[in-house]
């Protein structure tokens, strides 16, 4: 049920950008709509982030998955349960770079009765491709939208498409990201667990990338599109002298409105894991909880009333009472 009401969205997405661009609507998906999608995604994601770095952090609770630092001659896990800074800068590489906790995930099955654990790396491996091809795309969009188009940006290009296949050339981080994002669907449609606990939220966004890729796709070696007229639209937009200029087939404009709905959208869905990666106390904190003593830094100031100053204030309450004092 969810991921149909999920599909149906991205659908209306589309149809709606499909009728609006043919109704002579082309500034209004083509402009204002990014304009709209990009600033919701920038004021969001730093309003997120911010209130996620003034919440308090009252203990370290780093996540230990070894050995911590003991005594000299005990080897110490120094990526897993790091003590310095260094080894949390570490584990933090690792962990946004290659997904190491997430290759050192297991699955467990029910199997004759048994519960049997056992790997889960194709979720590791289509995971890590998915993000980091959808990266690479996201940064070799950059010549459109910059002239003259820095060498970095070409030199990523020439690099991805370094595997020609016809004309125009095949995109490695193309094929990647389809594989990828349609792996993670297929895993939530076909596995009963993984269904169960699944809401829209969770297909909402796989069903708008697939989208995305598939107007891209389509747009780039079926729907012929005069990619001078896209270039001089998104020049215009990122120096702020939006143009629309004439002869724009409607498949840009789906292919624009659905990225501009994934950027509005971003800021309050689960792909926020972005930016909240770097804030995770489990993550970013060192385990040095018997060598430096963590004082919460967002503790209320509370007036502390010591046993010295109880007993001179009730000395002669408690001598009546029968109870012991220390000091006469």
């Amino acid at each position: 049920m969810g991921a149909m009401i999920s599909l149906i969205a991205v659908l209306v997405i589309i149809l709606a950008a499909l009728v609006g661009s043919m109704a002579g609507l082309q500034y209004v998906f083509g402009v204002i709509l990014p304009y709209t999608g990009f600033i919701i995604l920038l004021v969001g994601f730093v309003f997120r982030v911010l209130d996620w770095a003034k919440s308090p952090v009252p203990f370290r609770i780093p996540t230990t998955a070894g050995q911590e630092f003991s005594l000299p001659w005990i080897k110490q896990a120094k990526l897993d349960n790091p003590s310095t800074t260094m080894g949390v800068l570490g584990r933090m590489a690792f962990e946004i770079l290659a997904f190491r906790s997430l290759f050192r995930n297991t699955k467990a099955e029910l199997r004759s009765g048994n519960l049997i654990y056992g790997p889960a790396k194709w979720l590791w491996l289509f995971a890590l491709a998915f993000h980091w091809a959808f990266f690479i795309i996201a940064v070799r969009h950059l010549r459109l939208f910059m002239e003259p188009v820095p060498g970095f940006v070409e030199w990523l290009d020439k690099l991805d498409s370094i595997m020609q296949i016809g004309t125009p050339p095949l995109y490695i981080t193309d094929v990647l990201l389809i594989a990828g994002v349609t792996f993670l669907l297929l895993r939530r449609l076909m596995s009963p667990r993984i269904r169960y606990i699944s809401l829209p939220a969770d297909y909402f966004p796989l069903f708008l990338i697939l989208a995305i890729a598939t107007t891209g796709i389509l747009m780039r070696f079926f729907i012929r599109t005069d990619i001078v007229g896209v270039k001089e639209i998104l020049v215009g937009l990122a120096t702020f002298h939006p143009v629309m200029p004439d002869g724009i087939g409607p498949i840009f404009f789906i292919h624009a409105t659905l990225v501009s709905v994934l950027m509005a959208y971003f800021p309050f869905s689960k792909l926020m894991h972005l930016g909240g990666v770097f804030l995770s106390p489990t993550r970013n904190m060192a385990n040095n909880n018997r060598m430096v003593r963590h004082v919460n830094p967002w503790n209320y100031p509370v007036k502390i009333h010591t046993y010295d100053e109880y007993e001179d204030e009730f000395r002669d309450l408690m001598k009546g009472a029968g109870i012991p004092v220390e000091r006469e």
